[in-house]
């Protein structure tokens, strides 16, 4: 796992539960913008499994380190703090460590007793649907 994302993993585990709806919500505004280009999900990936429209896109750069996109409505702010978490926690994340994130993301940070099982459900789907876009581009490497 990217050293920064274990560190945001860390720091969720050992938060007290009321702390933690503040932290999901302060990652929720701190999710970065779609670039201009991509404002209307061009090339991105739609997380049906999300209750709200969720979308994403990996790019494996030449230097096998990863940019991510994500766009989720305001109106969705857990889906949107669960994005913002990842954001921040695999920003120049190599490849491997992409893939060696664990699947079960939501229960290591102690956010099952916070939110509800449909919201761990779509955080689950976008974290395998990320890696596997990681997956399938390195793949198709020659």
């Amino acid at each position: 796992m990217p050293p920064k994302l274990a560190e945001i993993v860390d720091e969720f585990a050992s938060a007290p539960r009321e702390v933690v709806l503040e932290m999901l919500l302060e990652f929720a505004d701190a999710m970065p913008p779609l670039p201009p280009d991509m404002a209307g999900h061009d090339g991105m990936e739609q997380v049906p499994e999300c209750q709200t429209q969720f979308f994403l896109k990996a790019t494996v750069r030449p230097d096998d380190t990863v940019e991510v996109f994500f766009d989720c409505p305001p109106e969705a702010p857990t889906t949107r703090a669960f994005a913002g978490i990842l954001a921040e926690g695999l920003e120049g994340a190599k490849t491997a460590e992409i893939l060696a994130v664990p699947d079960d993301l939501y229960a290591r940070m102690g956010l099952a007793q916070a939110i509800s099982p449909l919201r761990i459900r779509g955080g689950t789907a976008i974290l395998a649907r990320l890696k596997r876009q990681v997956g399938a581009q390195l793949a198709a490497l020659p």
